[in-house]
C-alpha cells in the first residue's frame, strides 16, 4: 500500500512537472476538464504568446531553482561543522556579490525582451470591427451592441436545462455573446456595483470591471466554436454562477444573429434620400421699362 502510493506521488509529480509543456492532458478550447491540468489550448494569437512565455518562464524557474538548490546542498556539504571545524573570519567576498546581482539583473534583461512586446501586443486596441460592452451585475453579464443596437441579458442555465439541452452546467447561459470569428472585437468592460472580472481564458483575456470606470481589451479568435468564461473576481455569494459563454461564428451567421435580436448591422447603408421635385423658376420680378412721356 505505502508502495503504490509513493508510485502514484511520483507519477503525479512528472505529470505536473510536464504540464506546461504540454505532454500532459490539459483542457480543451472551450473550458476547463475535470480531472485536467495545465493551461487551456489557445484560441486567439494573444493567448499562445502567453502560454509560450510561461513556458519559456517555467524553464529559466526550473534552472534557477536547481541552481539554488546545488549551492545549498554544497554549502551544507563544504562548510558544515564537522567538515570545517575552523570557519574563515572574512564577512564580504567582492567577485561573489558582483556575480549575485548582475546574473539575476541579465536574467531579468532576458525575460524582459519576451514580456515587454507580449505586453504591448495586449494593450495595444488594434482597429476594431466590432464593439461590445460587458457589463457586470450581482450576478449576471449584460452584453451591448452599441453600433448594432443589441442588448441582451446573459443568465446561466439551471441544471435541468442544462441537461435538457446537452450543455455543460454552471458555464453555459441562455444569451450567449455571438462574434464572428477572425475579427478584431473591442471589449468594454464595466460594473453596475460591484467589482468583477471579465475572463476568457483561451482568448488570452481578464479584464476588471469596476463602477464608474471603463477598461478596454480585445481579442481575434480565428476558429468557430463555443468557449467559455467565468468572473474571476470574488464578487459576492454567487461569484462561481457568472459564467460567460462566446459563440464564435461566420459573418454571415453573426448578421442573422443580429437581425434576429432586432438590431442593424453597421455596415448596412441608409437608404438614398429621394430627389426633391424640380421647382418651377420664379417670375421676373424686374418691372418692364416705361415709355418716356412725349411732349404735347
Amino acid at each position: 500500500m505505502k508502495r503504490g502510493w509513493i508510485g502514484s506521488a511520483l507519477a503525479q509529480a512528472l505529470v505536473y512537472t510536464f504540464a506546461a509543456t504540454g505532454i500532459a492532458a490539459a483542457q480543451t478550447e472551450t473550458g476547463p476538464v475535470n480531472g485536467a491540468i495545465g493551461l487551456q489550448p489557445a484560441a486567439t494569437e494573444v493567448a499562445q504568446d502567453i502560454a509560450n512565455f510561461h513556458d519559456l518562464l517555467l524553464w529559466i524557474i526550473t534552472a534557477v531553482t536547481l541552481f539554488v538548490l546545488a549551492l545549498l546542498l554544497y554549502v551544507m556539504l563544504r562548510f558544515n561543522k564537522g567538515a570545517n571545524p575552523t570557519p574563515k573570519k572574512f564577512t564580504h567576498n567582492l567577485t561573489v556579490e558582483v556575480i549575485w546581482t548582475v546574473v539575476p539583473v541579465l536574467i531579468l534583461v532576458f525575460i524582459s525582451l519576451f514580456s515587454f512586446p507580449l505586453l504591448f501586443k495586449q494593450e495595444r486596441i488594434p482597429q476594431a470591427e466590432l464593439t461590445i460592452k460587458a457589463i457586470g451585475n450581482t450576478w449576471r453579464w449584460d452584453y451591448s451592441y452599441p453600433d448594432q443596437g443589441v442588448d441582451i441579458t446573459s443568465l446561466p442555465l439551471s441544471e435541468e436545462d442544462a441537461k435538457a439541452q446537452n450543455r455543460p452546467f454552471r458555464m453555459a447561459v441562455d444569451e450567449p455573446m455571438y462574434v464572428p470569428a477572425g475579427v478584431n472585437v473591442r471589449m468594454l468592460v464595466t460594473s453596475n456595483d460591484v467589482i468583477h472580472a471579465f475572463s476568457v481564458p483561451s482568448f488570452g483575456i481578464k479584464e476588471d470591471a469596476v463602477p464608474g470606470r471603463i477598461n478596454e481589451t480585445w481579442f481575434n479568435v480565428p476558429k468557430e466554436g463555443i468557449y467559455y468564461g467565468f468572473c474571476q473576481e470574488l464578487c459576492g455569494t454567487l461569484h462561481g454562477f457568472m459564467p460567460i459563454e462566446v459563440r464564435v461564428v461566420s459573418k454571415a451567421e453573426f448578421e442573422r444573429w443580429v437581425q434576429s435580436k432586432g438590431g442593424q448591422l453597421a455596415s448596412a447603408e441608409p437608404a438614398p434620400a429621394a430627389p426633391a421635385a424640380p421647382t418651377a423658376p420664379a417670375p421676373d420680378a424686374t418691372p418692364a421699362p416705361v415709355a418716356p412721356a412725349t411732349p404735347g
